[in-house]
């Protein structure tokens, strides 16, 4: 006598709110990226008010864009997959959206602090200490929405997605907690426990690996579930992404010390953070040859599939920006681009080409199914979209490139008695044309970013009656 299981209708309501803010958050911390970026052109554009300086906004765009647009694009995605490769629903609806209302007010509470000039100072860890322990607590909540879920979970095994954002969740939770241990002296004041060089060292063990396993790990997992859903392919070689996941997680979190070359960090220390860097590309091109070679016999498809384009052409810039990274921390290379924007220009490679590229990928892939439509409102949409995202990264990293190759070998130029052969503000005049094609490539992102929210609110409003599909209907 056979039985027939009755799916469960998955918990779409809190990944669609995710997918949306992850579009919202997009336009916004790419609209104050743009700010920042003609500010560099035009100074007088911080309007000689101290909440619009440099120095205010700059870490107001790297929170928006990271944990607000990157964040909620995780937030999304996780529980999305979580649900359909463990055939469950979420563990807990409450806590669920107490994550959702949570995260959101941590961006908020942000977004009000930060120009205000209320900052720990430390990179992407700016938030003082209140703000910390909100995020804390929805962090540790979203451990035990994630973890619980894969504990109810109907399959035998565990997806390799899966594997990649539980490590992005644990190693999260342990570098916030760690790298925010304070002593607050006021409201929003506090100094950090750690004295002197002992503070920067865990300050970038925190904040490589806020790259490693935030802006990494949880965006592979992403990557391991929408390639192959897209391609309608199976991924390539589950065992190589077996490989991947260990050999990625056992190697990234000694690699923050290369952002210390030359400092009162030891020698050894930094030593250590180059090699261990180096042998990083190791999995690094492991996981992107498997992404790639997951569409072996389907690669005519990017002809028509814009969304595909997006996840393949994001799986290029992640092996492009992984070789740039190891390389960039070799000694006698960072001695050249150091402080320089080549360091920007490969940040972005890997934030603009990577992150945001599979972030939108992976969104415009889900939209539809959470919201119960065919497809989205304009293919067409999608691929100006494609295009303008393509060519605003490739501007912006070019200029970055060729600022700072140009930056680093005019600050090391010397004249025949050893005296300086440029002045800085030199250096900066040479850099300016490149910050005007900068400015343009965040100007064609955030245009693509406008589109892409026409093109949300069209699919969502058409037919708007039409039930949301169940996890049945919506089966794999």
């Amino acid at each position: 006598m056979s039985t027939v299981t009755e799916h469960p209708t998955y918990n779409y309501k809190v990944v669609r709110q995710f997918a949306i803010m992850t579009v919202v958050w997009g336009i916004v911390g790419m609209s104050v990226g743009v700010l920042i970026a003609a500010q560099l052109v035009w100074p007088a554009l911080n309007f000689d008010t101290p909440w619009l300086t440099y120095g205010r906004i700059r870490p107001l765009h790297t929170n928006a864009v990271i944990f607000a647009f990157g964040g909620s694009a995780l937030f999304a995605t996780s529980y999305y997959v979580v649900q359909r490769t463990c055939q469950t629903r979420l563990i807990s609806d409450g806590l669920a959206a107490f994550t959702f209302w949570g995260w959101q007010a941590v961006i908020v509470l942000a977004a009000i602090t930060l120009p205000m000039g209320l900052t720990s100072s430390k990179e992407y860890a700016e938030l003082e200490w209140p703000i910390d322990i909100l995020l804390a607590v929805v962090w540790v909540s979203y451990a035990i929405v994630f973890l619980g879920t894969v504990k109810m979970r109907k399959t035998s095994h565990i997806y390799v997605g899966n594997w990649f954002y539980m490590a992005f969740i644990i190693t999260v939770a342990v570098l916030h907690i760690v790298n925010s241990m304070v002593i607050p002296v006021s409201m929003w004041k506090s100094y950090s426990v750690y004295p002197g060089a002992v503070d920067a060292m865990v300050q970038w063990w925190y904040g490589h690996n806020a790259v490693g396993f935030f802006l990494t790990a949880g965006f592979l997992g992403m990557m391991y579930y929408f390639v192959p859903k897209q391609a309608e392919r199976p991924i390539y070689s589950y065992r190589l992404s077996i490989v991947h996941f260990w050999a990625l997680i056992a190697t990234y979190m000694w690699a923050g010390g290369h952002h210390l070359h030359y400092s009162a960090l030891p020698d050894w220390t930094q030593s250590v953070a180059m090699v261990m860097s180096l042998i990083l590309l190791a999995p690094s091109w492991g996981g992107m040859i498997n992404g790639m070679m997951t569409l072996s016999g389907a690669w005519h498809k990017l002809r028509t599939d814009p969304v595909l384009r997006f996840l393949v052409v994001s799986l290029s810039f992640y092996g492009m920006s992984t070789f740039e990274g190891p390389m960039m921390s070799i000694k006698t290379v960072n001695a050249l681009s150091h402080n320089t924007d080549w360091t920007i220009g490969h940040v972005h490679a890997g934030a603009l080409g990577w992150v945001a590229m599979i972030s939108i990928g992976a969104t415009y892939h889900m939209l539809p199914k959470i919201f119960g439509k065919a497809q989205m409102w304009s293919v067409g949409l999608i691929n100006a979209h494609f295009w303008l995202a393509t060519v605003g990264t490739v501007l912006y990293i070019c200029a970055m490139w060729v600022n700072g190759i140009l930056q680093g070998l005019m600050w090391r130029a010397v004249n025949e008695d050893g005296t300086l052969m440029f002045s800085f503000v030199e250096a900066l005049e040479a850099s300016h044309y490149g910050y005007m094609v900068r400015w343009m490539g965040g100007m064609f992102w955030v245009t693509g970013m406008l589109l892409m929210a026409f093109n949300t609110w069209q699919t969502v409003r058409k037919n708007s009656n039409a039930p949301v599909a169940t996890a049945a209907a919506q089966a794999a």
